[in-house]
């Protein structure tokens, strides 16, 4: 590695580095801490807008209100079956679709793959998706929610990228020792793909955690994800709010609200940490190859 010297430019250029960092972080850290604090206060701090980055007269109300929903905790495992589920079975697909196409020498992979980013930016629009939805009897199964999203194009292509910048030299001693390339898939690449399969199964799970809108259009109630179900909560909440006028039932929409979302959004938060190694190398090898 090149020793980095300590000239003025590098000590101007880290400094201004560091006060960007900072302010980013500030600008993300700052509205949700103050959405914490807003969940765990009581009306009369609310009220009198007392409340900013630290909860005042602490209460579990808001979220005893949200625990007490009905059907909440089996909309919280529909959650989890759709995010699991369809992670795992978007990595199994995304891999078996990556893997040919990161091959050169295949017949048509070039009109593949640009067919594969031509869907990045253009898509048939929600009525014909529907009616073909529809067609396949998919509709007000979960399959709506766990097949449709398997393959993502901006995932397919930064594993395609992460497989071409794995050595050929290793797939072609396997072949030469009899392993098919099902076998050095299973066995050599994708073992070597930590990086990679972490990044994008991130990318997945927080896709399937938060999706609530196609939940919407294809589901049924019973199916609903917890996303959805918090959703149709704050709504009925804003209503009567709205409706009442009292700045006591406002105050509460907006505490409820605060609360919806830390609840929603913390469980796959706390995934992040476990993958943070993993997500750099995952995005950049590849980019750039001998």
């Amino acid at each position: 590695m090149q020793k980095r010297y300590r000239t003025a430019e590098n000590i101007i250029f880290d400094t201004i580095v560091y006060i960007v960092m900072i302010f980013v972080l500030i600008v993300c850290l700052v509205p949700f801490l103050y959405m914490i604090a807003v969940s765990f206060s009581g009306m009369k701090p609310l009220v009198n807008n007392e409340v900013f980055l630290w909860p005042k007269d602490f209460t579990l109300e808001s979220y005893k209100t949200i625990f007490t929903y009905p059907n909440f905790f089996h909309a919280y495992g529909n959650t989890f079956i759709y995010a699991f589920g369809g992670t795992a079975i978007a990595l199994v697909m995304t891999s078996l679709f990556a893997y040919p196409l990161s091959k050169s020498f295949l017949w048509g992979n070039k009109l593949i793959t640009k067919m594969v980013v031509l869907t990045m930016f253009f898509s048939g629009g929600m009525i014909p998706t529907y009616l073909v939805y529809s067609s396949l009897g998919i509709v007000g199964t979960r399959a709506a929610i766990l097949m449709p999203f398997a393959i993502n194009s901006f995932n397919l292509i930064i594993l395609i990228n992460f497989f071409k910048g794995l050595p050929v030299e290793i797939e072609e001693a396997a072949l030469i020792d009899g392993l098919g390339y099902f076998g050095i898939l299973r066995r050599i690449i994708l073992p070597l793909s930590t990086a990679g399969i972490a990044t994008i199964g991130l990318y997945y799970a927080v896709f399937f955690w938060n999706d609530w809108f196609n939940a919407l259009i294809y589901l049924k109630g019973s199916q609903y994800p917890v996303m959805l179900f918090l959703r149709n909560i704050v709504n009925g909440t804003m209503a009567i709010a709205d409706g009442n006028g009292s700045a006591e039932k406002t105050t509460m929409a907006i505490s409820l609200k605060s609360a919806v979302i830390i609840t929603s959004t913390v469980p796959i938060i706390t995934l992040y940490p476990f993958l943070q190694k993993f997500f750099v190398k995952g995005l950049t090898i590849g980019g750039v190859k001998g």
